[in-house]
């Protein structure tokens, strides 16, 4: 049995907290056995510095997302199979390489990225369609749609790195039409991505396949 005696002194805890700057006082009996109060004092702290800090986390500033431009805004009325040049381009891209052993891949954050290098021509896409390694259609971008890049504008899709369905031989084919033969865009994919204090980024161009 543990016996505390109450003495005419008694023992006080005073806590400020500077947010609604409220004192508050405990008072607690000295006993011949410190193990209970101890015990007690340093429970009551430890909820207290936990109620601090969940209060600060409800109030930290939550992260603004940063969105991919939509490509409905690019479409265009202009029927592309009046324009005098055509082209078709293969853009070669990795969502994921081989790392250390065949058995071991490495996922990658792929971007495609188009550019309209003229300063005076408009050029249009009809087709941006998404290929796997297998060489199988996965994704179609542009159905029954043509998309108008201005001269020395730039779009870019996004292929995340949780989307692993193009793997390591994916590649986008793109059929693009412009008024003057002349005119040469740029079309490329770019992947990065880190793990821990590694990191990996390259580029690749996009081939004509047209000829």
């Amino acid at each position: 049995m543990i016996i505390c005696v109450l003495q005419n002194t008694s023992s006080f805890i005073h806590l400020n907290t500077e947010q609604n700057n409220i004192e508050t006082t405990f008072q607690l009996s000295t006993c011949y056995n410190t193990t209970i109060v101890k015990p007690l004092y340093y429970l009551f702290l430890l909820s207290f510095l936990c109620l601090q800090s969940c209060d600060r986390s409800e109030k930290a500033p939550q992260q603004q997302q940063t969105e991919t431009p939509a490509l409905d805004k690019y479409t265009s009325t202009t029927n592309s199979s009046d324009l005098l040049y055509r082209d078709t381009v293969y853009i070669p891209i990795y969502s994921d390489i081989y790392s250390e052993t065949k058995d071991v891949k490495f996922n990658l954050t792929a971007t495609l990225s188009i550019r309209n290098t003229s300063f005076r021509d408009t050029i249009y896409i009809d087709d941006i369609d998404y290929y796997n390694t297998e060489g199988k259609l996965v994704r179609n971008y542009l159905i029954d749609k043509t998309l108008e890049l201005s001269p020395m504008q730039s779009i870019e899709y996004v292929i995340e790195e949780d989307d692993t369905e193009g793997g390591s031989g994916a590649n986008f084919i793109i059929n693009w039409a412009a008024n003057n033969k002349e005119v040469h865009p740029i079309f490329q994919g770019v992947m990065i991505s880190t793990n821990g204090q590694q990191g990996i980024s390259f580029l690749t161009e996009g081939v004509s396949i047209s000829n």
